[in-house]
């Protein structure tokens, strides 16, 4: 596989030695809930104490987040809910370059 990458940045590979194309770019238009990490500790089994910048918000504990969670202390990121069910972890310049709180 070739992992000569293109210069645009967001990169497509080809296993067949071929000239690289860009992956397909989406534009975000979905609704999440979500918090702003400001601590997160995390259980022998994978599961995390989130406690949110806003102290309106309780801490809270999500099972199986430690795989999901990339950031470290310079960027704890946001805690992401999908309207699925499905939970995730953003970047903090990600998530505010892409969401709006919505009022």
């Amino acid at each position: 596989m070739s992992d000569t990458p293109l210069s645009s940045g967001f990169l497509g590979y080809r296993d067949d030695d071929g000239p690289a194309a860009p992956l397909p770019k989406y534009k975000s238009h979905k609704e999440v809930w979500a918090l702003k990490i400001a601590a997160i500790e995390f259980g022998p089994t994978g599961q995390a104490k989130i406690v949110p910048v806003d102290k309106t918000y309780a801490a809270l504990v999500v099972d199986s987040y430690r795989h999901k969670f990339t950031g470290d202390e310079k960027d704890l990121g946001y805690y992401v809910r999908y309207a699925d069910g499905y939970e995730s972890w953003s970047p903090t310049k990600a998530f505010e370059d892409g969401y709006t709180l919505v009022k």
